[in-house]
């Protein structure tokens, strides 16, 4: 075995940075930021099997509220630091900017190259416990509030708490996060597993093993067929129109290429991609080269198979990529991501080296697969002619919005600066007229729905041009749709979907949602859609203030408020009114809780995992009945209400 000393650590250089500024280096302090911590440390072990030395990894989520991350590799540097002159564990542990990954020499592809993951986990955790196996030997280290060390060292070395065999090694961390710092500490086992399967996806053969001691629950997860399997996981609820998924790899220097694709029969596109199994998620150079070299190669084979003629323009990249669901996955050196999150690859190489290794294999595999080929050609042209439709129907939309009165239905605000700006968007003209009188007649403008719009998933943006609800809302915004969209033209700094407390109402906020996703994701990239939240009930209560029985009101809403507001004042609820829509609130009622943005509560709209956005709106939207209703039903006993 490669010997992993501490000459190895670099050192680049501060912690309490960390605790103040949370977000830069892990994004927020809420559940997103939290599971990312579990990243940071599980990145270490995927960086181990990435060079080698790792095959298994266990993940165990503690009843204390604690969670273990065990892998078999080489285990931390346990020596002294050649600079630091202090175990080189606790450099790791307790300094900015200190690993292995920056020499170049420990390890030759890594996903955490900032050195930075495990002194952050440690700076925003109450507690730490680090256990190192080497030589068979047993080391421990603990840290507590924030990475300050508690165990004394030995002769100026980590204390040796057992012994072990010379071929058990590795690295265990069991860490607390800080409740002080975060917004929740407890650790989600659903968003835990779908990471690891993920892991399992991108790493071939990798063992992984999730216990949860809070259920006693028990999984393995272990892929022998990679990001094919992958694929074909994301799609298998979706009508496809080739049977496996299309598998090509190769290596162009020192960067080694992966990419599964498969395309289904849907109108959306869906590509993931991956540096050295860090999940790019804004995409970057690896995506760019794809796109590129598949916008190629299928025209260029569309032209020799005469579906193209000469006069004839070339196929554009969105119509090649309707229907797509693609994996990319790479290994690179030396990968440049912007930010500590890592949400885009900037290499320029990386770019070439995906357009060439795909070019040539991909043509390989067409060569050998010509019905595979042509499938892809013809959904390609319908795509192609769909879109010359929709640009015919687009356009005469949008001089129809600029040539009528298509905005009559909307209340305008009086102030023309869009950041202050808000637009509700309400089911019925009754709630409409309500809320109109209820406004700040300045800053909020009102656009009623007639009914549902249409569902739009499985929709070619010509169909849902001709629907006259979602026509009102383009022509409201002024941002355009489709390769007219530009955010910069939106009229509106926020727009709030405000419908009524009920199924109904639910269903009008998804299909709103399904809209915005599919058509216009930007709104919701840019945090430009809320959900209002009115209430559902009002309370009429007594209480005794001073001797004195005193007559008070209080919103509620949702039924769990009620039940909890039931058990608090027992007996002394005068009267109950349930509002069943917002039509049903006085003004005055309904800018009180609803529209005064001093009191009123929104919810924003994001998008935490693109992958798993996609999937679910695809599962839950589409005609496709059977895997919706299990996935309702398997979902359902996790449902909680969030107060």
């Amino acid at each position: 075995m490669e010997q992993y000393t501490g000459s190895q650590i670099v050192v680049l250089e501060g912690l309490e940075a960390v605790r103040k500024r949370p977000g830069m280096y892990i994004g927020s302090t809420g559940s997103r930021g939290l599971h990312h911590l579990i990243w940071e440390i599980l990145d270490n072990g995927i960086d181990e099997h990435l060079g080698g030395y790792c095959t298994q990894i266990h993940v165990t989520l503690k009843k204390d509220g604690g969670i273990t991350l065990r892998d078999n590799g080489r285990g931390v540097p346990v020596d002294i630091h050649p600079t630091k002159h202090i175990p080189t564990a606790r450099v790791v542990y307790t300094i900015l900017h200190a690993g292995g990954k920056f020499g170049g020499t420990a390890y030759k592809v890594s996903g955490g190259l900032h050195g930075v993951g495990a002194s952050v986990v440690n700076a925003l955790s109450k507690r730490m416990i680090v256990e190192i196996h080497q030589d068979g030997k047993i080391y421990q280290d603990e840290y507590q509030n924030g990475g300050h060390p508690v165990t004394e060292l030995v002769d100026g070395y980590l204390p040796v708490v057992g012994k072990c065999n010379k071929s058990d090694t590795g690295t265990q961390v069991t860490f607390y996060p800080d409740d002080t710092i975060f917004e929740t500490v407890e650790f989600k086992a659903d968003t835990i597993k779908k990471k690891l399967k993920e892991v399992a996806y991108l790493n071939k053969n990798l063992y992984i093993r999730f216990q949860d001691e809070n259920t006693g629950e028990d999984v393995t997860y272990q892929e022998e067929f990679g990001i094919k399997s992958f694929v074909a996981y994301l799609n298998r609820d979706t009508e496809i129109l080739h049977e496996e998924p299309v598998y090509i790899s190769g290596q162009n220097g020192d960067i080694e290429v992966e990419v599964a694709f498969q395309y289904t029969q849907s109108y959306n596109e869906q590509i993931n991609a991956y540096c050295n199994r860090i999940n790019v998620v804004d995409g970057g150079t690896l995506v760019t080269g794809f796109k590129t070299a598949l916008t190629r190669v299928i025209n260029q084979y569309a032209r020799e198979l005469g579906t193209l003629k000469d006069k004839d323009e070339n196929l554009d990249g969105k119509d090649i990529r309707n229907g797509l669901v693609a994996i990319i996955s790479i290994k690179h050196p030396d990968p440049q991501f912007e930010g500590q999150t890592k949400t885009k690859l900037g290499n320029t190489d990386a770019k070439s080296a995906v357009d060439d290794v795909f070019s040539t294999e991909v043509q390989r595999y067409f060569d050998k697969n010509i019905e595979v080929l042509k499938r892809i050609i013809d959904n390609s042209m319908k795509s192609y002619n769909a879109r010359k439709a929709g640009d015919k129907a687009r356009l005469a939309v949008l001089k129809q919005l600029s040539d009528s009165d298509a905005k009559t239905k909307l209340a305008s605000c009086s102030s023309k600066k869009a950041e202050e700006c808000e637009v509700y968007i309400v089911e019925g003209d009754s709630a409409g007229g309500t809320v109109k009188t209820a406004r700040d007649r300045r800053t909020q403008a009102v656009l009623p729905l007639r009914g549902k719009i249409l569902n739009v998933e499985k929709s070619s943006l010509e169909k849902i041009l001709v629907n006259n609800e979602i026509k009102s809302m383009i022509a409201s915004f002024g941002c355009g749709i489709g390769d007219d969209f530009d955010i910069n033209k939106l009229r509106y700094g926020k727009i709030i979907i405000l419908t009524d407390a009920d199924v109904d109402g639910a269903h009008i906020s998804t299909l709103l949602m399904t809209f915005f996703y599919r058509f216009m994701p930007e709104l919701i990239l840019e945090g430009k859609i809320y959900r209002g939240l009115p209430p559902l009930y009002k309370v009429d209560y007594e209480t005794t203030v001073k001797n004195k029985k005193k007559k008070q009101s209080e919103y509620l809403f949702n039924d769990f408020e009620l039940e909890k507001f039931r058990k608090i004042k027992e007996n002394k609820i005068i009267a109950l009114q349930r509002y069943k829509g917002l039509g049903e609130m006085d003004a005055s009622q309904l800018w009180e809780t609803t529209l005064n943005p001093d009191t009123r509560v929104l919810a924003q709209v994001t998008i935490s995992d693109t992958m798993e956005a996609d999937e679910i709106t695809s599962l839950l939207m589409s005609n496709n009945v059977p895997p919706r209703r299990n996935f309702i039903m398997e979902e359902a006993k996790y449902a909680k209400l969030d107060i």
